[in-house]
This record gives C-alpha cells, structure tokens and sequence, in this order.
C-alpha cells in the first residue's frame, strides 16, 4: 500500500526536521580542496557591535578578529564554524563548545566564526547549506577536514590535534 501524498509529503518534511540543521557531506566544499578567500566581516568592521556580526547570544572576540582572507595569510591552522544560533539552537551549543577549545588552542588556531545572517557569501563560496558546519583549514590553505552538525569536544579536539606539529619533535 502506498502512502497518500499528504503523508509522503509529511514523512519527508518531519524527516527533515529530525535530520537538525545540517545537510549531507555532499555538494559542499571538498575536503583536500583550497580554502576560498574572501573578506569577512570582523569585529572592527562593526566598531565592536556584536549584533551586527552575529546572532550568538555570548560571543567572544576571538572569533571575529579576522576575516577569512587575513586567516588565510597568517599561515596559521584555521578553524572556521559556520553557525547561526539565531535559528538553531545546536549552533548555539557548538559555538558555546568552541570557546573552550579557543582557550586551549588559542595560539595554535585562529578561530573563526560565520553568521549566515551577516556573512552570506561565505556560506555560499563554501557550498554550506544549514548549520552548523566545521571546517578545518591547513597552514597552506587547504581543507582538511568537514564535518556538518554538532561535535563532541573530544572529536574535535582529535581533528585539531591530527594536523598540528608534534610538540615534541625537533
């Protein structure tokens, strides 16, 4: 039996909503793929107000001193979370995660986070649709690693800690 096109419309959209605020691993950008570099707004852009730079209800500054192009320049390991806490309340919880990795890693990584709202076409050159999405971007501009949706702290730690030099070797 066949369901009604009522329901297969309601299974898809309720499906959908069950999937969160990510979509597939598909279609955006690649994973071994440069890193676009564009101007993104930042802190000083916005003379510090930070609610024309994000809808996070308790930023910090750390993750808004550079646009993605001067990231890219710095030569530094980047990680840059597309999040929009304003219309998802997992962005919210990813973003409130990272700040403890931020402390931690600080002077390793810059850290970058992108609004939908005030910063749309990062989303788009990044293929991003839905959110959160995390990506980390290699001292050379290269993507490294993707991943949509929410990450526990040690799973992120474990990526960051991957492409980070041995602190021991040398």
């Amino acid at each position: 039996m066949r369901p009604s096109g009522f329901f297969s419309g309601f299974l898809a959209v309720s499906l959908l909503l069950l999937g969160g605020c990510t979509e597939s691993l598909e279609g955006t950008l690649h994973v071994g793929a440069k890193a676009p570099s564009l101007r993104t707004k930042t802190l000083a852009d916005v003379g510090g107000d930070f609610s024309r730079l994000t809808t996070y209800r308790y930023p910090d500054e750390r993750m808004y001193q550079y646009s993605l192009d001067q990231a890219l320049l710095t030569g530094k390991p980047i990680l840059v979370e597309f999040a929009t806490p304003g219309h998802c309340t997992v962005c919210d919880s990813q973003l409130q995660m990272l700040k403890g990795m931020l402390t931690k890693y600080e002077s390793e990584v810059l850290f970058v986070h992108l609004d939908q709202y005030q910063n749309p076409g990062a989303f788009i050159a990044y293929k991003v649709k839905g959110d959160p999405w995390t990506f980390l971007i290699d001292r050379d501009g290269v993507v490294r690693f993707k991943r949509p949706g929410r990450l526990l702290y040690n799973e992120l730690e474990a990526a960051i800690s991957h492409f980070l030099p041995d602190k021991d070797a040398g």
